[in-house]
């Protein structure tokens, strides 16, 4: 069994400090984290934390359920790439005259799907969205023509099989509703509500 790459998405109470308790999680276990991306989820006050990492399944496992038992995390789910649909974003600056100058700078574009963002008598700032394998074999492309500049966003990604974090606070709700609204009446059945 060799290490494999998961995504691990973290939906939590929106905390100061809880991001630099989960990153230290890792830095104890010598795990380095590939990609992290934070962002307000489809329910309101809950985020979502999407982490990418390399590592063997029982870890990751341990992992999640270590990330878990933070007072603020509601629910984590470690998944495989085929478990997941997923992007990441990228930024190109490149010369504005080699581009205006050469048509299979053009083609490469359009060939990738980059769109320009920015142009100036300068440079030109173009962007995508894919695999990250998609993104840096764009750069391997534009390196003769004098890339500039480059960036990568962190992953987002949607599990497949997922009903949705919303939808499963929901059905639980109709199951045992309670009498009055209660924040963080659920914390302690978070088991029986985030299973997906």
């Amino acid at each position: 069994m060799s290490k494999q790459e998961f995504t691990i998405t973290v939906y939590t109470e929106n905390q100061i400090g809880l991001l630099n308790r989960i990153a230290i999680m890792f830095s104890r276990r010598k795990i380095n984290i590939e990609s992290l991306n934070t962002s307000p989820s489809e329910v309101d006050s809950v985020h979502r934390f999407t982490i990418v990492i390399n590592e063997f399944e029982e870890v990751v496992k341990k992992l999640v359920r270590q990330i878990e038992k933070q007072v603020e995390v509601l629910k984590a789910y470690y998944n495989t790439e085929d478990e997941i649909v997923w992007q990441e974003m990228a930024l190109y600056k490149v010369p504005t005259d080699i581009i205006a100058e050469k048509v299979k700078v053009e083609r490469l574009l359009h060939q990738y799907g980059a769109r320009a963002v920015v142009i100036r008598k300068d440079y030109t700032v173009f962007e995508t969205t894919g695999h990250r394998e998609e993104l840096e074999g764009l750069i391997k492309a534009l390196e003769p023509y004098g890339l500039i500049e480059f960036v990568r966003s962190a992953r987002i990604a949607i599990i497949k099989a997922s009903k949705g974090f919303h939808e499963k606070l929901k059905e639980f709700e109709e199951h045992e509703p309670g009498e009055e609204v209660i924040e963080n009446e659920f914390l302690d059945k978070q088991d029986e509500v985030f299973t997906m």
